[in-house]
């Protein structure tokens, strides 16, 4: 893993001097709850290795928004830090993480000292609601073995591992449906030869 500050090497000295002396990094293993709807922000992370999936949740059923990656920041919670207010969504470690977490209080006075810091969550904003059309486009307008298949292969990009340990539940948790429509689902990609299962293993086939 880089070093904080090969992390941060995209910000100015005087900032990363302030970054390095005010917050913690810390390590979070897979599948840690890092953030709730209805909580309070005190921290906001900065991705330094591994990977957070943020999402909603609404009777029972969840939908993936978007992933943090390394060297990007949530901006629901530097949004929500901003205006005071409780988190509208959830954030999970999908890999074992180490993130950077700022005091939420000094990042108010930084992004008003330090413009690169202010480019760095206006350039999130604009990461995200790309992601967030995505995903309104593929709920809309894409049947669901595409968006099956669509969301596999980020997966892989995105974790780069092949096969992939998960499960149908997980998946159908993720797309926002049932078990039962992921498991029918995937005997149809099976069958046309793009996924391989065995057990809670699934193979991608390259396209």
């Amino acid at each position: 893993m880089k070093s904080i500050q090969e992390s941060l090497s995209f910000l100015p000295p005087a900032l990363q001097g302030q970054i390095i002396q005010s917050s913690q990094a810390q390590r979070f293993p897979r599948d840690t709850e890092i953030l709730r709807e209805g909580q309070y922000i005190q921290v906001i992370p900065i991705v330094l290795e591994g990977l957070i999936k943020v999402f909603t949740r609404y009777e029972g059923r969840e939908l993936l928004l978007y992933y943090i990656k390394p060297q990007e920041s949530c901006v629901m919670s530097f949004a929500a830090s901003r205006r005071k207010e409780p988190s509208q969504v959830f954030a999970v470690c999908e890999e074992d993480t180490t993130a950077l977490l700022l005091p939420g209080q000094k990042v108010g006075d930084w992004v008003k000292d330090f413009p690169d810091l202010n480019a760095l969550f206006f350039q999130q904003y604009n990461l995200r609601y790309r992601d967030l059309l995505d995903t309104i486009h593929h709920v809309l307008f894409d049947n669901m073995d595409k968006r099956l298949l669509d969301y596999l292969q980020e997966k892989v990009q995105l974790t780069g591992k092949n096969p992939l340990k998960i499960s149908h539940r997980q998946i159908a948790q993720e797309l926002g449906t049932a078990r039962e429509v992921i498991s029918r689902l995937m005997k149809k990609l099976e069958h046309e030869n793009q996924v391989e299962q065995n057990g809670q293993s699934i193979l991608v086939r390259e396209r």
